[in-house]
């Protein structure tokens, strides 16, 4: 699977793959489908944050697809 750089668009991937998507981590997927890159700003807070905060709540999406694009935004957090 090809990911993309573009938080939107990983949100869409993340929707589509998680059925059940955990209530503390909905906020921070919102957030993201609006985003376009980590390093963009959501009013005060970095899109650095929201995808931490994100990961910080997905710890209940398993799978393949949860693990690659995990592996991806920890990708983009570390660039």
């Amino acid at each position: 699977m090809q990911l993309s750089n573009n938080l939107s668009e990983i949100a869409k991937v993340i929707r589509e793959d998680w059925k059940n998507i955990a209530y503390a981590a909905k906020p921070y997927l919102s957030a993201m489908e609006i985003l376009n890159s980590i390093d963009d700003m959501l009013y005060h807070e970095s899109a650095r944050s929201i995808v931490q905060r994100f990961l910080l709540n997905a710890h209940s999406w398993h799978g393949e697809t949860a693990r690659l694009v995990k592996a991806h935004l920890n990708n983009l957090l570390n660039q």
